[in-house]
């Protein structure tokens, strides 16, 4: 589905708590065409309690550019009619947010799809850095890239 461009992408990366409802209503603000909102809230998981924090690095500006070039095409392929992303940088806890995409449209289809291609490519071209801190004080690591994150960004080429 290929759409001419009707919305300008809300991109916002930092270390503040992410506000889901404020920025799905955000999205709507002032629009009375919007039939579908999608809303992919991504949490830090305590990975059975073994996690105390995920602590996440990004360089300021380089992050936002990427995050706004995927975004871009996103709205090039969905006749999207609100795109906001939101992504925490800094030190994040167990059950916090780190990631939020809302994408509305007319329809659910776009709105779904367009969530799910931004999900597939901020998690293989977005430049953030995860480290692992353990909850028993040990040192963890920088969590290496997914081969299957990379596969899913593959379903999408034209």
């Amino acid at each position: 589905m290929t759409a001419v461009a009707a919305v300008t992408p809300s991109i916002r990366v930092g270390p503040e708590p992410v506000d889901v409802a404020g920025e799905q209503a955000a999205a709507c603000a002032g629009r009375s065409d919007i039939g579908a909102v999608v809303a992919f809230t991504g949490l830090c998981r305590d990975e059975g309690g073994q996690l105390a924090a995920l602590e996440l690095e990004h360089y300021p500006g380089m992050a936002e550019a990427e995050i706004g070039r995927i975004a871009d095409e996103a709205v090039t392929r969905w006749p999207l009619l609100g795109l906001r992303v939101v992504h925490r940088s800094g030190r994040v806890l167990p059950g916090e947010t780190i990631v939020l995409v809302v994408a509305a449209s007319a329809h659910r289809a776009a709105a779904f799809e367009a969530a799910a291609f931004l999900m597939d490519f901020l998690k293989t071209r977005a430049p953030f850095w995860k480290k692992e801190h353990r909850a028993d004080g040990s040192a963890g690591g920088w969590v290496a890239a997914k081969d299957e994150d990379d596969a899913a960004t593959e379903r999408w080429a034209r």
